[in-house]
C-alpha cells in the first residue's frame, strides 16, 4: 500500500507540476476535469450522482468553468443564481420527489468544488502568478507533510478525535509553523518573480501560515462529509489516496484564500 501510494503520489505531483509549467491553458483544462470528477464524487455520495439533481449541478458546473475561461468572474454569481433558479424548479415541479436535503447538497457541491478549485486556474491567470501559484501547494500538502512528520515524533494530544484520530495538535502547530518556513524560503528565492509581493518574504510567510490553517480546515471538512455519508473515501481514482477529493481536499480551500490574498495583501503591507 505505502509503494502504491507513493508511486501514484509521484505521478500525480508530476501531473500537477507539468501542467503548471506548460501555461495557463493547461491548468484550465486539468483545474476543470478534477472539478467534474470531483463534483461527481460528492454527488455519488448523496446518491444524486445520476439523476435530475446531478445533471443539473454538472450542467451548472460547466457554466461556471467557462464562465471563467471567458475571463468572467465577474458574472460567476449569475451562474450561481442560475444553477439555484434551475434547481428551485425541479424542487417544485418535481415535489415531492426530491426533498430540500437533496436541493441543497446539489447547490453545495457547487461551490465547493468548482468554484473553489477553479481559483486554481485565476492564480495561474495572474501577472506573477506561475510563481503565485506554488503558494497554494506549500500551504497544503506543505502543511500536511510537516504535520505528518511533526505529528509522528511528538504528537499526543488529538486535534479532531471525532474526525481524524491520528491529527494531533502538535503536528498542526508543525504544520503551520513549517508552511510559514517553506513560504519565507520560497519568498526570499522567488521574490524578484513575485512583482505583486511589496515584501516577498514576509507576504509569502503570511500567506503560507494562514491558508496552512484554512488547509487544515478543508481536510477537516472533506473528513466531516465522509463521516455524514458514512464512507471511507470519495473514490478509488488515485490508488492509495482515493479520489480527487481525497487528495484535493485541503486544496479547495487553500486555492482561493491565496487567490485573494496575493491580490490584496500587497497593498496592506
Amino acid at each position: 500500500m505505502f509503494i502504491t501510494r507513493l508511486i501514484s503520489g509521484i505521478l500525480l505531483l508530476a501531473i500537477v507540476i507539468g501542467a503548471i509549467i506548460a501555461g495557463e491553458g493547461i491548468v484550465f483544462l486539468l483545474t476543470a476535469v478534477l472539478s467534474i470528477i470531483g463534483l461527481y464524487e460528492l454527488y455519488r455520495t448523496y446518491h444524486i450522482h445520476k439523476n435530475v439533481l446531478g445533471i443539473a449541478g454538472y450542467a451548472a458546473a460547466v457554466m461556471y468553468i467557462l464562465l471563467i475561461w471567458y475571463d468572467m468572474p465577474q458574472t460567476g454569481i449569475l451562474g450561481i443564481c442560475i444553477a439555484f433558479l434551475i434547481l428551485m424548479c425541479i424542487y417544485v415541479f418535481a415535489f415531492p420527489k426530491y426533498n430540500i436535503n437533496e436541493i441543497a447538497f446539489a447547490l453545495f457541491g457547487i461551490l465547493y468544488v468548482p468554484v473553489m478549485l477553479m481559483h486554481l486556474y485565476q492564480i495561474r491567470r495572474l501577472s506573477d502568478g506561475f510563481f503565485m501559484i506554488w503558494l497554494v501547494f506549500i500551504s497544503a500538502w506543505g502543511n500536511d507533510t510537516c504535520a505528518y512528520c511533526v505529528g509522528m515524533l511528538i504528537g499526543k494530544h488529538k486535534m479532531a478525535p471525532a474526525l481524524s484520530p491520528k491529527k494531533s495538535v502538535e503536528g498542526a502547530v508543525g504544520g503551520i509553523a513549517g508552511a510559514v518556513i517553506l513560504g519565507a524560503v520560497y519568498g526570499h528565492f522567488m521574490g524578484e518573480q513575485l512583482v505583486s509581493l511589496t515584501s516577498p518574504v514576509l507576504q509569502c510567510a503570511i500567506i503560507c501560515g494562514i491558508c496552512s490553517l484554512i488547509a487544515i480546515v478543508g481536510d477537516l471538512c472533506a473528513s466531516a462529509i465522509k463521516r455524514n455519508q458514512n464512507i471511507k473515501d470519495f473514490g478509488t481514482l488515485i490508488p492509495g489516496h482515493g479520489g480527487v477529493l481525497d487528495r484535493f481536499d485541503s486544496i479547495l480551500l487553500t486555492a482561493p484564500a491565496v487567490y485573494f490574498l496575493a491580490i490584496y495583501l500587497g497593498s496592506v503591507l
